[in-house]
């Protein structure tokens, strides 16, 4: 995983957390339901960003 996606894939959990909280101070649902959206998102983009360091680890460790 590139430090970009890193940066990218938290920044997006945090601006989704701040929707959240924000919405919910508010009484906002449609944006704490967007911010948890955004979570969920960046959650998935970095689990995938996971998988391939994982594969890519397994795949040197057989090549050397």
């Amino acid at each position: 995983m590139g430090i970009g996606d890193k940066i990218s894939n938290k920044s997006e959990e945090l601006g989704g957390k701040a929707k959240e909280t924000t919405g919910r101070a508010t009484g906002d649902e449609q944006l704490e339901a967007e911010g948890k959206g955004d979570q969920a998102s960046a959650g998935v983009k970095q689990g995938v960003e996971k998988l391939k360091d994982a594969a890519k680890d397994i795949k040197d460790g057989l090549t050397k």
